[in-house]
């Protein structure tokens, strides 16, 4: 993996441009680009993202043509991640929950058949006996039988219904799975970008620390400095090196992420855009559109209609259930050998329950009781969503104004080095002043990376917080899940064995 990183001018970069070492295949500077593309509607944030642009990463084995996108990798994730092809799975199973309970609208028809063996051994007494009789037959018949409900107190219509609300809001399930996998994706992403930079910027501070050590060095040999500057200067470029190690582990970490989320190793990745264009103008409109769209919310309101009519199923075993049975039967060898029979019927039966133990009224005020409890979790997830939405535009609010603030620092910070340096030739600043200066300007740089990071995140987050991180609605390229298409497919099938897709 060949990693590039883009910074600022200054002596961080100078440090960059000399070093020649860091991963199996080199690295490079080339010409400033953003760890997010952006534009504000601010104009001075416009002006702080356009300077924050010169600290970035991004990793390369490619040319910059066949750069992976934000984009690109959500689409990947979309189409392979197997959480969420399981919960389409999921939905597939749960479409044909409609088709069996339909099934109590149809006949039921059976075929049976029988043959055996009778010896019978004995005298007919009376008038005119014949005297003892054994007689040997072997009855056995074929015969048809069909069922048909007329009436079930409504159960099969309810519960048809029932599995209706069912699949819709497993529909809404499979949605908030898409925008988790979507909104992770974004993050392992941009986690990526983040932490390649990182680890370049703590690189390129040991190679800062080591021409640090050397010079220290070679002042002390002249007597300039003490011992102790020498020993402060090693420490630092120890503790450098140690906080290399912690951004490798970082990385790696995430680059597994993204594997696991997206599907693909990280190669070369563009820089990350947030996703304004969908974030609501105002957070009361946030607000609004989430109570209204939000997968969850609308999931639970579906668990409420299920609860609703498991009521009137339950009712149903209350009411007389009537139903029509037609038998055609060809019999053989019953009462003497040779002898046969056909008999056909038709019975209707009406069956009025009166009273049962009292099973179907214990369940009838179970189910009312879990009507109340959906409806409760209904008003829980309406408050959970309206949360996550205030907390994640305010999170959004903040990683704007971070951005800017974090590149002040980094500037006010170069500035800040290249003063304590000049100081410190002429021997006003010792050593540790230097030392100082250069991890707050490390830090600084850090804390923009992340501010970055959080920048495009947390635009993802608020947009998966109203319930719009979805491909349909992002208008992601790529062909989207239709959840209708199979249940189109299999609710009035009537017999069959292979599911759509040939299994």
């Amino acid at each position: 993996m060949r990693v590039v990183l883009q910074m600022s001018s200054g002596a961080f970069a100078e440090a960059m441009h000399r070093s020649g070492h860091g991963s199996a295949a080199g690295r490079h500077i080339e010409k400033p680009q953003g760890l997010i593309d952006v534009k504000e509607r601010n104009p001075a944030a416009r002006s702080a993202l356009r300077l924050a642009g010169a600290v970035v990463s991004a990793l390369a084995v490619a040319s910059p043509a066949a750069a992976e996108t934000l984009e690109s990798a959500l689409s990947r994730a979309y189409q392979a991640n197997p959480a969420l092809n399981a919960a389409r799975a999921n939905l597939r199973a749960t479409d044909e929950d409609v088709n069996r309970f339909q099934a109590g609208y149809r006949p039921n028809a059976a075929l049976s058949a029988d043959i055996g063996i009778q010896q019978f051994q004995g005298k007919i007494g009376g008038v005119g006996a014949s005297g003892p009789i054994n007689l040997t037959t072997r009855p056995g018949g074929a015969g048809l039988t069909i069922n048909q409900n007329v009436f079930d107190g409504f159960q099969t219509d309810n519960r048809v219904r029932a599995a209706e609300s069912t699949v819709l809001s497993t529909r809404e399930g499979l949605r908030q799975t898409e925008m988790n996998t979507l909104f992770n994706a974004a993050q392992a992403y941009m986690n990526v970008l983040s932490d390649t930079a990182t680890l370049e910027l703590q690189r390129n501070n040991v190679e800062v620390l080591e021409e640090q050590l050397r010079q220290t060095r070679d002042r002390f040999n002249v007597g300039e400095v003490t011992r102790t500057d020498v020993a402060q200067a090693e420490a630092r470029l120890a503790g450098a090196r140690s906080q290399v190690s912690a951004a490798e582990a970082a990385l790696r970490a995430s680059i597994g992420i993204f594997r696991q989320i997206v599907g693909v190793e990280p190669r070369q990745l563009a820089p990350g855009r947030p996703l304004d264009r969908y974030v609501p103008a105002s957070l009361d409109q946030a607000i609004l559109i989430g109570l209204k769209e939000h997968p969850q919310i609308l999931a639970s309101l579906h668990a409420v209609d299920v609860a609703e009519l498991q009521v009137k199923v339950n009712e149903g075993a209350l009411y007389p259930q009537a139903q029509i049975t037609g038998a055609v039967q060809q019999r053989y060898d019953q009462q003497f050998p040779g002898d046969n029979g056909v008999t056909a019927s038709i019975v209707g039966r009406v069956n009025i329950p009166l009273y049962q133990g009292g099973a179907e009224y214990a369940a009838i005020r179970q189910a009312k009781e879990n009507v109340g409890r959906a409806r409760l979790v209904a008003d829980q997830d309406r408050d959970t969503i309206r949360a996550s939405i205030v907390r994640t535009w305010g999170n959004l609010e903040a990683s704007k104004a971070q951005v800017i603030a974090s590149q002040a620092q980094v500037q006010a910070n170069e500035v800040a080095l290249n003063g304590v340096r000049e100081e410190a030739r002429v021997g006003q600043r010792t050593t540790l002043d230097v030392l100082n200066a250069q991890q707050e300007l490390l830090s600084a740089r850090v804390a923009l990376i992340r501010a970055q990071r959080d920048r495009v995140v947390n635009s993802y987050d608020v947009v998966q917080a109203v319930g719009r991180l979805t491909v349909r609605f992002t208008s992601l390229p790529v062909t989207p899940y239709s959840a209708r298409e199979h249940l189109d497919q299999v609710r009035d099938l009537w017999f069959g064995l292979r599911t759509p897709d040939g299994r």
